[in-house]
């Protein structure tokens, strides 16, 4: 399918992909701690047919320099943006901190529809790197919405994962001690997800070493059933924290980081998966191929 590119610069700096002609689904594309605008997974979307849009949501000019008190309504102005561009249907995609934005911005503004969340959690969680004060401490919320911060787990300093030089290190034992520590908090701080009328897709593999998000996505489908709602899980045991849409390369080697996985098999999750992320998104509009 024929798609066209174009760079935003108003209201926020990003990139939005459409396909030739109209479409009325649209979903936001969100990148996970890296910040980046995520344009190739953009043009993957929009060659199904839909438009997509990937913003810089941190890191940018007038920004945070890392994930603190990020106002939800930041991306509640990039739904303002696919609406603006003909969508009816709104989707949100989101990897890692991403995902649990997108599963916020669900509870919290009803015109989205529908929620991907790659690698997710269950709960909320304290910033990762400065805010706008320029300071990562105290630990501080990594979200805002009407100008409040959303209730968080702090992180448990004492655990924290030694880093071993020149290798990368997992960090999911420190999300699991945290949230022992901060019990109290982590019950605050769980994700309502419950409340959202939007479909809900959560794609996890057990082999996960950043967080364990294939518990947290169990968590997230409890919660959701509880309330005599639902929420689709797609898992694969030996996947990691980066799951491989078709049509994307492997994820880039980090030499910070042990995300768990391997290739192979976090392409095969995402394989897996993608029919049911381009149902959940696309609804029951019938897409281009």
């Amino acid at each position: 399918m024929e798609i066209i590119e174009h760079t935003i610069n108003a209201q926020c700096e990003g990139v939005m992909v459409e396909p030739v002609g109209c479409s009325t689904v649209g979903v936001l594309v969100l990148a996970g701690s890296s910040g980046r605008i995520e344009a190739d997974r953009c043009r993957l979307f929009a060659r199904t047919g839909m438009t997509a849009l990937s913003i810089r949501w941190f890191g940018g000019d007038g920004q945070p320099a890392g994930i603190c008190e990020i106002p939800l309504e930041t991306f509640s102005t990039a739904i303002d943006l696919l609406r603006a561009k003909g969508a009816e249907r709104i989707g949100v995609l989101g990897l890692s901190k991403g995902a649990e934005a997108a599963l916020l911005l669900a509870v919290h503004d009803p015109r989205v529809d529908a929620v991907v969340a790659l690698s997710p959690t269950s709960v909320v969680w304290a910033n990762v790197g400065p805010g706008s004060d320029g300071k990562t401490y105290p630990y501080r919320s990594s979200w805002t919405w009407q100008e409040e911060p959303v209730p968080f787990v702090p992180y448990d300093d004492s655990g924290a994962p030694a880093e071993a030089q020149g290798e990368p290190t997992a960090c999911r034992t420190h999300y699991e001690r945290s949230r022992q520590t901060f019990d109290k908090a982590a019950r605050q701080a769980a994700i309502p997800i419950e409340r959202s009328a939007a479909e809900i897709l959560l794609v996890a593999g057990g082999d996960d070493e950043m967080w364990p998000s294939l518990v947290f996505a169990q968590e997230l489908a409890s919660r959701r059933a509880s309330a005599g709602r639902t929420a689709k899980v797609i898992s694969a045991p030996d996947a990691g924290h980066r799951p491989r849409l078709p049509g994307e390369g492997p994820a880039a080697p980090s030499h910070r980081f042990r995300y768990g996985g391997t290739a192979e098999a976090d392409a095969d999750l995402g394989a897996k998966a993608w029919p049911h992320i381009v149902g959940a998104l696309a609804g029951p509009v019938v897409l281009g191929s």
